[in-house]
């Protein structure tokens, strides 16, 4: 029995899908200028490894306690139409081929999970593990967080919060496959024995091909 794991901005889509909400938030006037540039400088601090990761979140978790979640759920499926040009046929096939291998998936993401969710299910992954979202009694986000955030070691515990829940741990897996770009994922790439860069940053580029990991291209 193995588990494969797929990070998702710029792994199974080639394009990050917290900016790419930003942009759409832009485009429907909902986000300013002055938010843009302010995401642009969050996400220069993501590449660097030096994310302000509450500062990041408070920002943009602003908008979701703006809306009822009706109205965000029919915007995300308009989002949805610039997301899905970003999925290569390659990431398709990747997490098709654990599919047919019987493996279970996991996607787990430093983006919040009502953006990630519909991405998820686009490529038949039911089981999501994204910054978790408090709501209110009527269902609506609050704009704020919960629990330990899946951003760099935040993603080793909550997989293993994850598989506790299942009464299950890592060594019930004879392999664990973990797929992500980012130098940020270093702490669970380091934890699994099958770890895979794929269209990774410089940082990782360089760690792999130290530790003889295998490199994927999706761009």
């Amino acid at each position: 029995m193995n588990l494969a794991i797929f990070d998702l901005d710029h792994t199974l889509i080639n394009c990050d899908s917290s900016s790419e909400w930003s942009n759409f938030l832009h485009e429907k006037g909902i986000f300013s200028d002055a938010d843009m540039q302010r995401h642009q400088a969050f996400d220069r601090d993501y590449r660097k490894g030096c994310l302000d990761l509450d500062a990041y979140l408070a920002f943009v978790l602003r908008p979701l306690a703006e809306y009822s979640r009706a109205e965000l759920d029919e915007m995300h499926r308009e989002f949805m139409q610039r997301i899905c040009p970003s999925i290569t046929q390659m990431a398709r096939m990747l997490v098709d081929s654990h599919r047919d291998a019987g493996d279970t998936l996991l996607l787990i993401s430093a983006t919040n999970e009502f953006i990630i969710t519909p991405i998820a299910r686009e490529f038949g992954i039911e089981n999501i593990i994204g910054i978790s979202l408090e709501t209110d009694d009527e269902g609506n986000y609050t704009g704020r967080a919960v629990g330990t955030p899946s951003f760099q070691q935040g993603k080793v515990t909550r997989l293993h919060q994850w598989l506790a829940e299942r009464g299950q741990s890592q060594a019930d897996y004879e392999k664990v496959y973990f797929y992500s770009d980012s130098r940020n994922d270093l702490p669970l790439l380091e934890q699994v024995n099958q770890p895979v860069a794929v269209n990774p940053d410089p940082v990782l580029t360089l760690t792999a091909a130290q530790r003889g990991w295998p490199i994927l291209d999706f761009v």
